[in-house]
């Protein structure tokens, strides 16, 4: 949980850059390890500081499309490639079937809409991408949501921690509050889907 407190997000941009939030969301997006990497929290965060000169906002979101966009055609190639084999692998300390089977229900159900509304969802953000290229969906449907997904996801976020300081002065006093209802917020359909799913 340290990870996603305030303080440590605040550091970490600080301390990484730019260059260090595109990799972690481009990690975040498609690669299999990227899925315990902090992401709603992170762009909002960015956001944040952008607004108090740490970072320049448009460079911000745009770098932030580019990388979410890219990494989810590496999840898409890699489950296009190797199909099937990743559904028989063994647990890992990095990789769970359990998160890549939710990923597929949830795609079975929404269909390429997946793609655009797992953004917003921890773990299936990761796996969406991957399960998609495992069902070898058409490319060019992919990539029109993909990059749907990928700009309202990677401009929405930063611009509201933009601009929210405007609403809010001295936001940053409670910036572990506002992180923590972001992941609650955008862990809720999850857990409300699983108890569903639990009491059926």
């Amino acid at each position: 949980m340290d990870l996603f407190s305030g303080a440590v997000l605040v550091s970490l941009i600080k301390t990484v850059g730019y260059i260090g939030i595109f990799s972690i969301v481009f990690a975040e997006s498609g690669l299999f390890f990227g899925f315990f990497l902090p992401g709603d929290s992170l762009l909002f965060t960015a956001g944040l500081l952008a607004s108090q000169g740490y970072l320049n906002i448009w460079l911000t979101v745009v770098g932030i499309s580019v990388a979410a966009i890219l990494g989810d055609n590496v999840g898409y190639a890699f489950g296009r490639k190797v199909g099937p084999k990743i559904f028989r692998r063994e647990d890992s300390r990095f990789f769970h079937k359990d998160n890549l089977i939710k990923a597929e229900k949830f795609y079975q159900k929404h269909g390429p809409l997946t793609i655009v509304i797992a953004r917003f969802m921890p773990f299936i953000r990761t796996f969406a991408p991957i399960v998609a290229g495992v069902g070898k969906m058409h490319y060019k449907t992919f990539l029109l949501y993909n990059i749907a997904g990928g700009l309202i996801w990677s401009f929405s976020l930063p611009l509201s921690g933009y601009y929210l300081t405007e609403l809010i002065p001295d936001i940053e006093s409670y910036i572990t509050y506002v992180i923590l209802l972001i992941i609650f917020l955008s862990t809720f359909p999850i857990v409300f889907h699983w108890l569903k799913s639990k009491n059926k």
